[in-house]
């Protein structure tokens, strides 16, 4: 990058060129010190990257901190197009008829998919998949241009028998693959209510099978319902394929999540969010992943308008001398659902080694700081959740671990997340055990995305 002048690389504000991802530099006017914005064209999403200190100890070992932020706008106008707009959908509802769900289980599944068809307009593409032992397509992929008809054939469910989930997200996976578009919001919502009893069980294989959603560009929200399905396994096919996961305690619930799901859908920006982060030879890196020949690949759950993700990236650094020097380089690849194409931002780490400790001994930025506390909190609770299930805490030590990190949560603003450890609180006090797992287990996954609306 050629600069007309020297500048701090930690006030920056770096902006791609008209008609290209190439980025020019130039001096930051305000919003702060020790950071870096990025600001792509024509989309509603800005990236930060901020360190913890900008100063650490040189010839010596050292561990400090970046924060990288990212923040989908709200209403601003793109090139034409206004972003405060509703996102075309691509939608497909996959519904568990197993015999668990005769009943009033069924009954409110078919209330809740109702709601979401009278939510649709005829630029939006419906598909809708059930499953039991067999598994069926109720409705291929197709604009909603008839929706009492679409409503009468949901009506018409009837509960089967076994359980067969991988087959079921496989059948719904083609039916949204046919209509993946660069402006067009693209979702699976999974609902079931138990362990799965036929087709593929294997945990690895069904969660290997949710990246593979991801890798396609499809999210997916896994709604799990009642007290007998496998929380782990849905969690961690939600984690492997970037979506979310939710519990849902009571049916008359479910009408309220599948309304909150489909706002989120028809307001998203951007979609298959890809983080490739690159270590310098000499820089080490404290990460939940795998980080491969100094390389690690983070993938990113889609933004909804006013949304943020935080990434807390963790360095360590051996003996080294003074200096300036990058520590990190950065990429960021999404699709811009706004402007219709796919976006690549470059992302610079930078850090100054110094053997000063008044430099070097500088309080942690307190963004930098409270978003490493959320990190903590998701931490705590995966902790908390495992040791309810091993019996290695018991359900007292469980409650007391659990207060401490609400009030965390409640410190960092996590309000969302607090009334949901709250609920878990309950539920242990109550005797409900499996109840504030299935909670927990929510509360962890997302967390572990660092997204907050």
């Amino acid at each position: 990058m050629d600069l007309t002048q020297r500048i701090d690389p930690n006030r920056t504000i770096m902006t791609p060129q008209a008609g290209g991802n190439a980025t020019v530099a130039m001096p930051a006017m305000g919003g702060g010190a020790n950071r870096t914005t990025v600001m792509a064209p024509m989309t509603a999403l800005t990236v930060e990257v901020i360190p913890g200190r900008t100063v650490t100890m040189a010839n010596g070992p050292a561990r400090e901190q970046f924060l990288l932020e990212l923040r989908a706008g709200g209403g601003e106008t793109f090139g034409g197009v206004v972003g405060g707009g509703r996102t075309p959908m691509n939608l497909c509802l996959v519904i568990d008829r197993s015999g668990s769900m005769e009943g009033q289980p069924l009954e409110y599944v078919k209330q809740a998919c109702a709601h979401v068809v009278d939510l649709l307009m005829p630029t939006d593409v419906l598909s809708i998949v059930t499953f039991e032992e067999v598994v069926e397509v109720l409705m291929p992929p197709q604009q909603v241009t008839n929706k009492e008809m679409v409503k009468a054939g949901i009506a018409r469910l009837a509960a089967g028998n076994t359980t067969n989930l991988y087959d079921g997200i496989s059948l719904a996976m083609q039916q949204v693959s046919q209509f993946i578009e660069t402006n067009r919001a693209t979702r699976m919502i999974v609902l079931t209510d138990g362990d799965p009893t036929a087709g593929i069980k294997d945990y690895t294989a069904l969660t290997t099978h949710a990246g593979e959603l991801q890798k396609k560009g499809i999210s997916v929200t896994f709604l799990g319902f009642g007290p007998d399905y496998n929380e782990e396994l849905l969690a961690g096919m939600a984690k492997k394929a970037g979506g979310t996961y939710h519990y849902i305690p009571q049916p008359q619930m479910i009408p309220d999540i599948f309304r909150d799901e489909l706002n989120k859908l028809m307001t998203t920006v951007t979609r298959n969010m890809s983080l490739e982060l690159k270590l310098a030879r000499w820089v080490q890196m404290n990460a939940p992943q795998q980080v491969m020949e100094g390389i690690l690949n983070i993938s990113l759950a889609d933004m909804e308008r006013g949304s943020s993700i935080q990434q807390v990236i963790d360095l360590e650094f051996p003996n080294h001398p003074l200096g300036h020097y990058r520590v990190l380089g950065g990429k960021l690849t999404y699709e811009d659902l706004i402007a219709g194409d796919t976006k690549t931002v470059n992302l610079d780490f930078e850090m100054e080694f110094s053997a000063d400790s008044a430099r070097y001994s500088q309080p942690v930025n307190p963004r930098v700081g409270q978003a490493a506390s959320v990190v903590a909190s998701s931490k705590a609770i995966e902790k908390t959740v495992m040791g309810l299930k091993t019996g290695m805490i018991t359900q007292m030590g469980a409650i007391q671990d659990l207060q401490k990190t609400q009030a965390l949560l409640l410190n960092q603003g996590r309000t969302a997340e607090a009334q949901e450890v709250t609920m878990a609180l309950r539920a242990l006090q109550s005797g409900d055990k499996g109840g504030a797992e299935k909670t927990l287990m929510g509360t962890f996954v997302n967390l572990d995305q660092g997204k907050s609306s």
